[in-house]
């Protein structure tokens, strides 16, 4: 196996193993709350995984017994007198971003596939930040919490949009509404996380499934896979779907990759994709506008 390192930041430790690249949130004497470095060093690490063709996918975990433990409490009751999780106070529209928001928002438009591994307590900002990543599997030792309105605040992070469309709107209105900290096995039931592992057992499952990823499939295909069906949530019919689907089916199929797919599998052997998505995503992509944040 090939290892390499990947950028360090203050906030976070990573490690790129033969393009699996693994992100610890690294401010374990807080259990990896979430302060305003930390919102700029994740930003800045999703730029860096979409500009690296080393990495086929990430995992996200947390150092120590903690994921993230939520925003910061450090500055006592005036901790949210700014607005959200964090921000950075450089920026001042006349409305103040949530720091979380602008995370959530980040990992929604990675172009690369993420895996949360939650290791430990994933409380407020810690929750609602995994709710863009693709698969999300915990320990028997997480807890979770979408613990706003106990904090006497409103849930963030964009996660009204996201939290529903993950687990349904009533699922979603009982745990902000009664703020309480749940387990694993109820996290599971409801949608949230997909497996409940062993705390020795969660990076290695995590893993395996990363693997399966980088070594089978077309990291193109996996890229834009991932925009249609994140933005297709949003979608008000499936004929924009259709227009998507049809552009890039046509796209891939007559690539080096669609080639090499179908070549691989007659011929019983694993695929050599060469497809990049630095350089080879399709000139439609993106076929969205983002909508600005001030109207």
């Amino acid at each position: 196996m090939t290892q390499g390192r990947f950028p360090q930041f203050e906030t976070i430790a990573t490690q790129l193993d033969d393009g699996v690249l693994t992100a610890t949130l690294n401010r374990p004497d807080r259990l990896n709350a979430f302060n305003t470095q930390m919102m700029k060093d994740l930003l800045a690490f999703y730029d860096a995984v979409d500009d690296e063709d080393a990495v086929g996918c990430v995992i996200v975990t947390g150092a120590g017994r903690g994921f993230c433990a939520g925003a910061d409490l450090g500055g006592g009751g005036g901790t949210f007198a700014s607005g959200g999780s964090s921000r950075d106070a450089s920026e001042r529209p006349p409305t103040p971003r949530d720091g979380g928001g602008r995370v959530t928002l980040r990992s929604y438009d990675c172009k690369k596939p993420v895996i949360a591994a939650i290791n430990g307590p994933a409380v407020g900002v810690g929750a609602t930040m995994t709710l863009p990543m693709d698969i999300r599997l915990a320990s028997e030792k997480a807890k979770f919490g979408f613990v706003f309105a106990r904090r006497g605040i409103v849930p963030e992070a964009c996660s009204s949009w996201f939290l529903p469309r993950v687990v349904g709107i009533a699922k979603a209105m009982e745990w902000v509404a009664t703020g309480r900290v749940f387990g694993p096995d109820e996290a599971k039931e409801g949608g949230l996380v997909s497996q409940v592992l062993a705390p020795d057992a969660l990076l290695p499952k995590a893993r395996e499934i990363a693997r399966e990823i980088v070594d089978n499939t077309s990291r193109v295909s996996v890229a834009l896979a991932r925009q249609m069906m994140w933005k297709m949530l949003g979608a008000v019919h499936p004929m924009e779907a259709h227009r998507v689907d049809s552009q890039a089916i046509h796209y891939m199929g007559s690539g080096a990759d669609a080639r090499e797919g179908v070549e691989s599998f007659l011929e019983k052997r694993a695929p050599q994709f060469s497809l990049r998505v630095s350089r080879d995503l399709p000139d439609f992509f993106p076929w969205w506008e983002d909508p600005p944040f001030e109207e």
